[in-house]
């Protein structure tokens, strides 16, 4: 097993004896689409105003997929821009994991469309649904298949075209949402701790505060679910808060406990995209200056699993995180499900 420098933090997943493989993301990627949707056009659609938008969310624009753009073009165009940032082929890629709650359909899965579109011939591919938390979970999956000598190339994407599952006649939730893709390339990299730690928790029995009904097999598509719009995601805004800044807030501290470290070690906190007050709220409660969070909710809105992905990618590209910064990421998502993740850059 390679030895790793000496880090001024706790490498859980390095325990005596433990002869796994370190994995580092090795290069990131995103596509939004080109059409913006912004607070004053949909002042039009429902009874909603740019200032009841901004002062309660933060978000004053969305990207809005084409019409003939499905999750997984979006998703592939991500990956693409992934494998130029760490140097791979389409060749080299071993596993694709997509988390998504937005599929083109049902099945086949949108990694196996994705493998596909980009060329990777020698790949495994599936889907994982964790909702708005699915990028955690899937680098998480990712690394196991990385430190196991499974793989060594895994490609994690967090795709969404939430817009098809829109109420666009409710204005307490069209208004949140946004389409686009993420993606991360999973790799050992030598001399390199990489990712330190995930912290993930689910609590089923309050799995009515955010879902969509219709579509599954407990009320299939039918004349009278299409008429009852259950075929649209439906959420309980105020309960959703309170359980994501409690969730997120608990996951940071347990994730920063493992690995010994304060907040303030950490040097780019990334959180899920959903609603700036959130992000605020978490970021007082862990004690952390706002400076040190990333936040571009006002641009995308909540594109769910793609949104850490997304920030990531561009925290990445415009130098706010370097070779060697540790990083923290929070996420939130129906399930309920939540994560967090420290990072070694």
């Amino acid at each position: 097993m390679t030895e790793l420098p000496p880090a001024p933090f706790r490498n859980p997943r390095a325990r005596h004896g433990f002869r796994a493989r370190t994995c580092s993301i090795a290069g990131v990627g995103s596509y939004v689409p080109s059409r913006v949707l912004t607070n004053a056009e949909l002042e039009k659609i429902v009874d909603t105003t740019d200032e009841w938008i901004t002062t309660r969310t933060g978000i004053r624009e969305r990207r809005m997929a084409a019409e003939n753009e499905a999750t997984s073009d979006m998703a592939a165009k991500a990956a693409i821009q992934a494998m130029q940032s760490a140097g791979v082929t389409a060749d080299a890629i071993d596993l694709i994991i997509v988390a998504t709650i937005t599929p083109d359909m049902l099945f086949p899965s949108v990694a196996c469309l994705v493998q596909h579109k980009i060329g990777a011939r020698k790949a495994a591919a599936f889907d994982l649904e964790a909702a708005c938390s699915g990028f955690i979970y899937a680098l998480e999956v990712g690394q196991q298949f990385i430190m196991s000598h499974t793989y060594d190339t895994v490609l994690v994407i967090g795709a969404e075209k939430l817009s098809s599952i829109i109420d666009w006649t409710d204005r307490n939730t069209c208004v949140l949402f946004g389409d686009g893709a993420g993606a991360a390339i999973l790799q050992n990299r030598p001399h390199s701790h990489g990712l330190l730690t995930a912290c993930m928790g689910s609590d089923g029995s309050k799995a009515d505060l955010l879902c969509m009904p219709g579509g599954g097999s407990r009320i299939p598509a039918s004349p009278d679910s299409v008429s009852s719009r259950l075929h649209y995601l439906r959420m309980d805004g105020r309960e959703t808060y309170k359980n994501a800044v409690v969730a997120m807030y608990t996951a940071a501290q347990e994730a920063l406990r493992r690995c010994e470290l304060t907040v303030d070690r950490i040097d780019c906190i990334i959180p899920h995209q959903a609603n700036r007050r959130i992000i605020e709220a978490v970021a007082e409660r862990l004690a952390t200056p706002m400076d040190k969070v990333y936040v571009n909710v006002d641009r995308y809105g909540n594109t769910s699993a793609a949104s850490v992905a997304i920030a990531l990618d561009e925290a990445v590209r415009s130098g706010r995180i370097r070779r060697g910064d540790l990083l923290l990421l929070l996420v939130f998502g129906a399930g309920l499900t939540w994560g967090a993740a420290v990072i070694e850059w």
